[in-house]
């Protein structure tokens, strides 16, 4: 009795989404920072036990905040198609990708901050769930930095606007309550076969990984529009036989010429800061030594073609 499916990870900017896929699979796949719409790209983990495999959809936020792209989310799958018959904006790219993780999923797992202030923003995005036919668990992170006392009151108010099948309190920083996510949703899953090796974290490839960490690097190190404007494409990664020492050039692209100063810094300063964090990293993924090379180009209002859009994976 073998049990598989697929779970998405849904909730807005900031809510822990990716902190909680890194938390389930027990390795860093997708970036983490403290600006909102961090992740573009739907990122798929691959968690594998004796009994069962788990393939988990980590989301872009759904709501936009300051200084990243605008998005609006509706639940239309075939959105990905249509954005690139037509000029569009990398934000609506995010909240199509947001939307067609939830069509053929068996179960989905919708966050929300439990520091947050009110549920008005989580309104909208409950509406949507009310549209879907499969069980949703709510996950309400960042219980560690509240009184536990609050936590009742807001539970119950959770589950006056929507019926999840069950509501967790959990902190996907420390890894509280994440056994539980796990078991919630297993019980959702149909038998089924085991879609990877059981050895296998994600179906992204290295190179994806690697130019994800450079760009969550970016949006570390820089401020205001910077790395809203960026995408980081990795142009050559070859290892060198017999000396376990990974060589990879990468070219990071921004809009604006002010951008590439920013990036590059003076005498270089910046880039080498986010090359060495960047590094670190990458060598932790791959186990060997990494020569790291960056290059800064312009590619004016990418964000906004749909040629670029594609070119860069998007």
């Amino acid at each position: 009795m073998f049990k598989s499916g697929f779970v998405t990870i849904i909730g807005r900017p900031n809510v822990g989404k990716s902190t909680l896929l890194n938390a389930i699979l027990g390795e860093k796949i997708s970036i983490v920072s403290a600006k909102p719409q961090t992740t573009r790209n739907s990122i798929r983990g691959v968690y594998s036990a004796k009994d069962c495999q788990i393939i988990f959809i980590d989301t872009p936020g759904i709501h936009a905040g300051r200084g990243a792209p605008s998005a609006t989310f509706h639940h239309k799958p075939s959105m990905p198609h249509k954005c690139m018959r037509r000029k569009v904006a990398l934000g609506e790219f995010m909240a199509s990708e947001s939307a067609s993780a939830l069509s053929d999923v068996d179960a989905v797992v919708y966050m929300c901050d439990a520091g947050a202030k009110s549920m008005d923003a989580d309104r909208p995005i409950i509406d949507v769930l009310k549209t879907l036919k499969r069980p949703v668990v709510l996950a309400m992170n960042k219980v560690d930095a509240m009184d536990k006392p609050a936590l009742l009151p807001l539970i119950a108010g959770y589950a006056k606007v929507f019926p999840f099948h069950e509501i967790i309190p959990i902190s996907a920083l420390k890894r509280d309550g994440v056994d539980l996510i796990i078991a919630a949703v297993k019980k959702f899953l149909p038998d089924g076969p085991r879609y990877f090796p059981e050895d296998a974290v994600t179906d992204q490839p290295e190179r994806f990984i690697v130019a994800e960490i450079i760009r969550e690097k970016i949006f570390h190190f820089t401020k205001d529009e910077v790395p809203y404007s960026t995408a980081v494409v990795v142009d050559g990664f070859k290892e060198k036989k017999g000396k376990g020492v990974v060589v990879i050039d990468a070219t990071i692209s921004v809009e604006k010429g002010s951008q590439k100063g920013i990036l590059i810094g003076k005498d270089g300063a910046m880039l080498k800061r986010i090359g060495i964090a960047a590094r670190l990293d990458i060598e932790g993924l791959l186990g060997v030594k990494v020569f790291l090379t960056l290059f800064v180009r312009v590619q004016k209002d990418w964000t906004k073609n749909p040629a670029d859009l594609k070119e860069f994976g998007y």
